[in-house]
């Protein structure tokens, strides 16, 4: 059985001249969903209708409590604070499997998404965000390394 904590997921954050892939601490949810788009048919000749996958728009569903101190709400915040659109809301995202070695780390696929601020501050103890981060570009497959116990990491293709 993999344990839920055995998937880590990192954000591109801007650290100075660099990109750095960063953990992404203190989410109380982050849930993939597929979404795929079907086209289903019913031949006349036949008693049941077909589907067939055609596409998909992946989401993953976030959720976290706000720490002012962190560098990967902050994207977020930016995004929902400034009320940013299009281009300027893209991050990069990458899920690290701990449960799946590959090559010279671990399995990880990085992909383009849209952040899509949804709500804040509902939670009665800790100033929470909410919202969805939707696809914006195919998967990139590489493996991942890390030489601080994962608090920051390298991705490879």
């Amino acid at each position: 059985m993999v344990k839920r904590s055995e998937k880590l997921a990192f954000i591109k954050v801007r650290q100075g001249d660099e990109d750095v892939y960063m953990r992404m601490k203190d989410f109380t949810e982050l849930s993939v969903s597929a979404n795929p788009k079907e086209y289903t048919r019913k031949y006349i000749d036949e008693e049941m209708e077909r589907s067939a996958v055609v596409a998909y728009q992946p989401t993953i569903s976030y959720k976290f409590d706000y720490d002012s101190q962190s560098a990967v709400h902050d994207v977020f915040l930016n995004v929902s604070e400034k009320e940013l659109v299009g281009e300027d809301t893209v991050c990069t995202i990458c899920i690290v499997d701990l449960s799946r070695e590959a090559e010279e780390g671990y399995y990880a696929v990085t992909r383009d998404f849209y952040i899509i601020p949804d709500s804040e501050g509902n939670d009665p103890d800790t100033y929470t965000y909410s919202g969805n981060l939707k696809a914006g570009s195919k998967k990139v497959f590489g493996y991942a390394t890390s030489d601080d116990e994962w608090q920051t990491m390298t991705f490879v293709a």
